[in-house]
């Protein structure tokens, strides 16, 4: 697990530098909008992660965001997200982050958010506490948490709800102390730090959720689908996090109906 640990630091070093270059530069700004300096950001990234994990893995498969799935029927495959929250991206604000994730069989074993723009790093192994760095402080560790009616929900944006899932979240939006919109990955980061109860969304690709589940996990959390299923490869893209597994239940109930 170290060696798989380290590699995936190696990815994120690599992407990183090739984020960082372009956030809030004069293209992105001069761009207005453009998906163009996002795309450079996020295929450069993703091809430097690659390079990274090829050569030291050359037997496991790796699935990304942008270049798609490659081998993905070895025992080991990495999943990732060169850059998870592009809006946050495009518009300077410093809570998107990349998303290493490492799958044996299928279960997510190893996942790895890494904020490039304020160098915070959550990293997630199976059997393992949750690792956290940040000049900002912080201490991993989900915290306990009464009851709904105590909780911090967290979503990205309530556009992700189709018609048939609204219901649900504002069952839940309802029962919770209160909402706050925004976050992508970094939402599940502050989840692990004890400081959101719970997160609930929609539209979540494999690249979305790999690398988050050994972070909450790790953190003493749950992260399961709506229906408080474990999360595969056909998952429904409804994904649910809890910092304090008692509200599991409850949660899954008020999403269901």
């Amino acid at each position: 697990m170290e060696a798989f640990i380290a590699a995936a630091e190696a990815a994120a070093e690599a992407a990183g530098a090739v984020i960082r270059p372009l956030f809030r530069s004069p293209l992105l700004v001069e761009a207005k909008g453009d998906a163009s300096p996002v795309t450079e950001a996020d295929r450069g990234a993703e091809r430097a992660m690659r390079e990274v994990l090829g050569a030291r893995f050359p037997g496991h498969g790796i699935w990304g965001e942008e270049y798609g799935p490659d081998r993905v029927e070895a025992e080991y495959v990495w999943v990732l997200d060169p850059i998870d929250g592009t809006r946050a991206f495009v518009t300077g604000r410093p809570l998107f982050g990349t998303l290493i994730g490492l799958l044996h069989r299928g279960v997510p074993v190893l996942g790895l958010i890494d904020q490039p723009g304020i160098g915070e790093r959550w990293i997630g192994a199976r059997g393992q506490a949750t690792r956290f760095r940040s000049p900002l402080g912080g201490i991993p560790g989900c915290r306990p948490c009464a009851g709904l009616g105590a909780a911090e929900l967290s979503c990205t944006s309530p556009d992700m709800f189709e018609e048939k899932d609204r219901p649900g979240f504002e069952r839940l939006r309802a029962a919770a102390r209160r909402v706050t919109w925004g976050g992508d990955c970094y939402s599940y980061g502050l989840l692990a730090l004890g400081l959101v109860d719970v997160v609930a969304e929609c539209t979540m690709k494999p690249w979305d959720w790999a690398a988050l589940v050994p972070v909450v996990e790790g953190a003493g959390g749950r992260i399961t689908g709506w229906r408080g299923e474990a999360l595969t490869l056909e998952s429904d893209g409804r994904v649910l996090a809890v910092g304090d597994p008692a509200l599991l239940p409850e949660a899954v109930g008020l999403l269901g109906g």
